[in-house]
């Protein structure tokens, strides 16, 4: 018996622990480049951990030399728990297991201290020193003569990271699209503040990452002190790492190589923030000599689910071609819903939820963080208990929630110059600042509206505009909330005021009118504006203290992207329509033939998809806000890949007539089964001749000819057979 051999028994005898064959090599694999492409499920941080114990206990390594480099700060303390668990005999901090940014911070550290460049971190509530995000507020302001708003501080921010973490040049910066006016003047000047200081250089922590490369490449001394520290490095969850962080590693193992990647490409979903993807599927380029592994076996999920994702994410080209699969049962079939209106979705959670045994085996899965927000209304008032696994929701201190609040206010008191600054612009007043300077010379005691009046220099239509204003309020006083934010919106011309906002800075419209659909829906039972007002209050509370039910008996709530690395035994993904996954810019950045965003949204879909265990069900609607809306592609493609099964045979005598007496001549090679159908996809049309799949919807799909782009049937296309693959033609 070999020492591997020897080894596996032993840890199967003291831990329990069986490791398939895929898993064993990866153990094994001790010199050298090591790719292990981890499909969910498949078992890698269990995989890993006995590897760093086959390093340690077999060929003889000091655990200190071993280099463990995670994610995230939880991941990092979950693979150090887990290594005690299955080690106890060695000591708990013997392994060095740290997330990328604490290594970087290492190499900086010694790098500016060795230059004597003192320094200072700007991440985070800093006391009382300079902070990025104030920083970048005042910038913004100067540039821009007004406030930033939080959504568009946080597209500030990410592409101030995306550019660090990409490693982009000057000449660079204006290929990425972002909103922000005056945004790459901004960058430069948050750069130059930073750097203004010799004696105190401010860092973020990108900076941390840029500088750790850079100090590798100027200084070989700390360089090579990195190098001979860490004999054996190990990187998980590396297909969300960046570019700088890939090189930061890469000069790290280059003497002796010993990388063992752990990554799945088909769960990277973090290009926004730099993640670079595409570096998985060029890593022989960079490790020629590197060994490839697929660890496809799924342990989490059951066959009705693992066999459907496995289809799903095909659909996409830029992959390593793999085949997830379980030796688990089939369970329950995926459900797919929809349901008439958006509001019955919530409803309808909470009946299910309510008759679920344990409610820590659910979770609701959502792209956006705006998605919770009706759902722990609506679970709230059912007394079912929730934990959100994002804590940063900002919905509450949304601009467009403290308008209403505004208004509201004005009906209890019109005599506030404070408030009244704070909604004047949003509602069609048009004021100067010399009008608003007097408006605050006034008495306090009277109206703001007659004192508007008694301004000899208005205009008409300002009079006309401030009466209507005036007579709007009076009819909303005392009035119930949901009647008084239709008020608002309708008769007070919010929603005119938020189209011409979005038009001018370039919010998403969609997204706001969202936020006061969700504000009339908590409205919906309450009496007064008070209890409107306290509602908000309670709700916020509520989302703040739910982190203390994370262990308890509640059902999780999480985005997409935080649900990653989790699972649970019945997973709900709700809101799955057109424009929110894949969202409008997804869609039309396909529709101009950039795959890459598209690709990532089936990632993400996919990502939420395996996080079930036994039951999975895919929630849509057909109206939102009054609008009609379009069921999810991505629902539609599943769908699609569990039909054709039983529908098939149902037609099949369908077919055989076609065959036989149809004038249309069967066609051998032509495609008939719906899940062979995918977006990408360049097919002939025994009419239209050669083309390109744009979107399959529901039952029908578009496909761009070289002159026109046609909408088919997609059921009349599969049964007589119209549609052929065609491989390397490329279609313009």
């Amino acid at each position: 018996m070999n020492k591997g051999e020897n080894f596996f028994i032993q840890k199967k005898e003291q831990l329990g622990v069986l490791l398939n064959n895929v898993q064993k090599k990866a153990v094994l694999h001790t010199k050298g480049p090591l790719l292990l492409l981890a499909s969910p499920g498949s078992g890698k941080t269990t995989t890993t951990i006995m590897r760093i114990g086959y390093l340690i206990e077999v060929e003889g390594v000091e655990p200190s030399r071993i280099k463990a480099v995670t994610f995230s700060r939880a991941s990092a303390a979950d693979m150090k728990e887990r290594f005690a668990r299955f080690f106890p005999e060695h000591p708990n901090d013997s392994v060095d297991f740290s997330t990328i940014h604490s290594l970087a911070f290492q190499v900086v550290r010694d790098f500016l201290y060795k230059q004597k460049v003192p320094y200072q971190l700007i991440e985070g509530n800093s006391d009382g020193g300079p902070n990025k995000k104030l920083l970048l507020r005042k910038i913004y302001k100067m540039m821009n003569g007004e406030n930033i708003t939080e959504e568009q501080l946080e597209e500030l921010t990410t592409y101030i990271s995306f550019i660090k973490n990409r490693l982009l040049p000057r000449d660079k910066w204006n290929n990425i699209n972002c909103d922000i006016p005056f945004v790459e003047t901004i960058f430069e000047e948050y750069e130059k503040i930073k750097n203004t200081n010799p004696s105190n250089l401010l860092l973020d922590y990108d900076d941390m990452l840029t500088i750790a490369n850079d100090a590798f490449c100027k200084d070989q001394m700390i360089l090579r002190k990195y190098q001979s520290r860490y004999e054996y490095v190990l990187t998980d969850e590396s297909q969300d790492t960046s570019l700088v962080q890939h090189k930061i590693i890469e000069k790290l193992v280059k003497p002796h190589q010993n990388i063992y990647v752990v990554a799945d490409d088909d769960q990277s979903i973090y290009s926004w923030r730099g993640a670079e993807p595409k570096y998985l599927l060029d890593f022989k380029k960079v490790y020629p000599d590197a060994v490839l592994l697929k660890m496809e076996q799924n342990y989490r999920s059951s066959k009705d689910i693992v066999d459907v994702a496995n289809r799903f994410i095909k659909r996409n080209k830029d992959r390593y071609d793999k085949n997830m699969f379980t030796e688990h049962p089939n369970h329950k079939p995926i459900v797919v819903t929809q349901f008439d209106d958006y509001r019955i979705q919530a409803k309808y959670l909470v009946q299910e939820i309510e008759i679920a045994e344990k409610k820590k085996d659910v979770a609701v899965l959502y792209r956006n963080n705006s998605s919770s927000i009706m759902l722990i209304n609506e679970l709230d008032r059912n007394q079912i208990p929730f934990y959100i696994k994002d804590s940063d929701n900002r919905f509450f201190s949304h601009w467009v929630v403290k308008d209403i609040l505004n208004f509201m206010r004005m009906t209890f008191t019109d005599k506030r110059v404070d408030i009244f600054q704070q909604i004047y612009t949003k509602c069609g007043f048009y004021l100067s600042r010399e009008q608003l300077f007097e408006l605050a010379k006034k008495k306090p005691t009277e109206s703001i509206f007659e004192r508007l009046l008694q301004n000899k220099g208005l205009k008409d239509y300002q009079v006309k505009q401030i009466q209507a204003c005036q007579k709007t309020f009076q009819q909303m006083k005392g009035a119930k909330p949901l009647k008084a934010i239709k008020f608002i919106r309708n008769d007070l011309g919010y929603d005119k005021t938020i189209k011409e906002m979005s038009k001018k800075l370039g919010f998403k419209t969609d997204y706001l009118f969202s936020v006061l659909q969700t504000l009339e829906e908590i409205a919906d039972t309450l009496d007064t504006m008070e209890q409107f007002a306290e509602r908000l209050k309670h709700l916020e509370n509520l989302m703040k203290v739910s982190k203390f039910n994370k262990n308890k008996d509640a059902i999780t709530l999480s985005t997409f992207h935080s649900s990653k690395g989790l699972e649970f035994k019945k997973v709900y993904m709700i809101d799955l329509i057109e424009g929110v996954i894949p969202s409008h810019d997804e869609i039309n950045k396909y529709k101009d033939g950039e795959r890459a965003l598209m690709e990532e949204a089936v990632r993400l879909f996919y990502v939420g998809m395996t996080r079930a265990e036994q039951e999975l069900e895919l929630l849509s609607y057909k109206k939102q806000n009054g609008k009609e809306v379009a069921q999810s592609r991505f629902v539609a493609n599943v769908k699609n890949i569990i039909s054709p099964p039983a529908r098939a045979a149902a037609l099949e005598p369908q077919k055989k007539h076609l065959r036989e007496n149809s004038v249309v001549p069967y066609n051998p090679n032509a495609i008939r089964k719906a899940e062979e159908i995918r977006e990408g996809l360049v097919v002939k049309h025994r009419v239209f001749g050669h083309g390109t799949i744009v979107s399959v919807t529901g039952d029908r799909i578009e496909i761009q000819f070289h002159k026109e782009k046609k909408a088919l049937l997609l059921e009349t296309c599969l049964d007589m057979g119209l549609l052929e693959p065609t491989e390397g033609i490329q279609v313009k």
